[in-house]
């Protein structure tokens, strides 16, 4: 851990800025400003580590949230599936009992983080130059807390949202999320009555394309969860004899030749929208999106990528398919010929490519090597041209009117696919207004993982608009 100096005559970074405007706040108060910086530090000091495989305790972040909002007048259930994986479902009742609700998600578990590569330990929850530190504290404790905050403000300004507001703390987002949102959709369905959209992780963070301007790509959908497990079967032997039946080479074939794979473009409704939009914004001519040659779009496409620069990576991993094998497993010892052999393969799918993307496997791994999903979520979308969309980007705007915001595909998947049995579109939206030369993404299952505090109070004001606008 690296040393710090004395910090007894330095400002307290958690403490409300001079230049903040509280009367542009609505129902954001002092207290809550203070509050999010608080609670996103003691959130991350709980170790709600999930190592997968239904290993992890969310626990006592799950108490600590639900003490949290019984302090602010609601009646909080905590659910589990299994001991210590805990979840906190809450519902704030709307002014208008004619609306539909709205669900509000976060997730209370993280991922591993090994205390030796990081300057700063990762469960200390450390508050320091304006910074808060921590595993979680983008991915995302930070969001958890911002909502903590702000319905807490509610409850001390007497104020009710129109709609509805159903919050969910979940349990193993970061693995499969049987024990978190697939648990809670599919055993009790009830607590998210009414709700048909939701907003949640992984959307309207600054990105800084390096030319001055601040980006906020808005979620609207997410590709599909395709883990695999690719199994090869050949015959055991003796490793000094010739073998033409290895199960090593035929699975490592396999493999190679899904690693290596070229996926053809496919553009969705969300992702055409924000090339689109990337496009005017660098001032570069946009193509034919809707072209029906395969080669010449993906051409086009590849060059519209290179011409918008640094922005292209809000778009690049979601205008194809994608499959990348990450785990091997075979044999026992250097002089014996396994049997069989068995790789795990990430697979992300495109709205509309699912059976492409099937096909395409039994094309790639053969008649020699098997291959069935460990894990399978549908991918998602949900509406640009909406009033919710409009309404989520005016809040944005509103705190922060130079920037631009512009829909977004996420490349990964987050708790929304679940909570879309239900029958819930979702919106990536947990807004964070972040300085030049911080890299967002980065933080995100990495070293050093932190937030900024005034990202934090942004985040809070943002949202209080956001909800009652909606």
């Amino acid at each position: 851990m690296a040393d710090h100096p004395d910090r007894a005559d330095r400002p307290d970074p958690a403490a409300p800025a001079a230049d903040e405007e509280p009367g542009d706040a609505g129902a954001v108060d002092a207290t809550a400003l203070e509050e999010v910086v608080r609670f996103t530090s003691d959130l991350i000091r709980m170790d709600t580590t999930n190592r997968g495989g239904g290993e992890g305790h969310e626990r006592p972040a799950a108490e600590y949230v639900a003490e949290r909002l019984a302090e602010a007048g609601l009646d909080p259930v905590l659910l589990e599936k299994s001991r210590g994986r805990t979840n906190v479902v809450a519902r704030i009742e709307g002014t208008d009992p004619e609306a539909d609700a709205l669900l509000v998600h976060g997730h209370l578990d993280v991922v591993p983080a090994d205390p030796d590569e990081w300057r700063v330990h990762p469960f200390s929850g450390e508050v320091s130059d304006g910074v808060v530190w921590g595993r979680g504290a983008v991915d995302m404790k930070d969001a958890d807390a911002m909502v903590l905050a702000l319905v807490r403000a509610w409850a001390r300004a007497g104020i009710r949202p129109r709609r509805s507001v159903v919050l969910a703390f979940t349990a193993d987002e970061e693995d499969t999320a049987a024990y978190g949102s697939g648990f809670l959709a599919d055993q009790h369905a009830d607590l998210f009555a009414g709700c048909t959209e939701s907003i949640g992780e992984s959307g309207a963070f600054t990105f800084h394309p390096g030319d001055g301007r601040r980006i906020y790509p808005l979620a609207a959908g997410e590709r599909g969860t395709a883990w695999m497990t690719l199994t090869a079967k050949g015959r055991a032997g003796h490793g000094s004899k010739i073998n033409a039946e290895n199960a090593v080479t035929r699975l490592t074939s396999a493999v190679t030749r899904i690693g290596e794979h070229r996926w053809p473009v496919r553009l969705t409704e969300t992702v055409r929208a924000g090339l689109t939009e990337l496009a005017a914004l660098h001032d570069v001519p946009l193509p034919d999106l809707s072209d029906a040659d395969p080669d010449r779009l993906a051409r086009s496409v590849d060059e519209l990528l290179e011409r918008i620069g640094p922005a292209a990576a809000l778009v690049a991993n979601t205008v194809r398919n994608s499959a990348n094998p990450t785990m091997l497993d075979a044999g026992y010892k250097v002089n014996v010929i396994p049997g069989s052999a068995s790789a795990h393969v990430d697979g992300r799918v495109l709205p509309g490519t699912e059976r492409e993307f099937a096909a395409t496997l039994d094309q790639l791994t053969g008649e020699d090597v098997e291959w069935d999903f460990l894990h399978h979520e549908i991918p998602l979308q949900a509406p640009v041209a909406a009033p919710t969309y409009r309404a989520l980007r005016e809040a944005l705007l509103h705190f922060d009117p130079g920037a631009h915001v512009v829909p977004y595909c996420m490349s990964g998947g987050t708790d929304a696919k679940q909570f879309s049995r239900l029958g819930v579109e979702n919106y990536g939206f947990m807004p964070l207004r972040l300085p030049e030369g911080f890299d967002y993404q980065a933080m995100f299952h990495g070293v050093d993982e932190r937030v900024p505090v005034s990202a934090l109070r942004f985040g809070v004001r943002v949202l209080d608009r956001a909800i009652r606008a909606l």
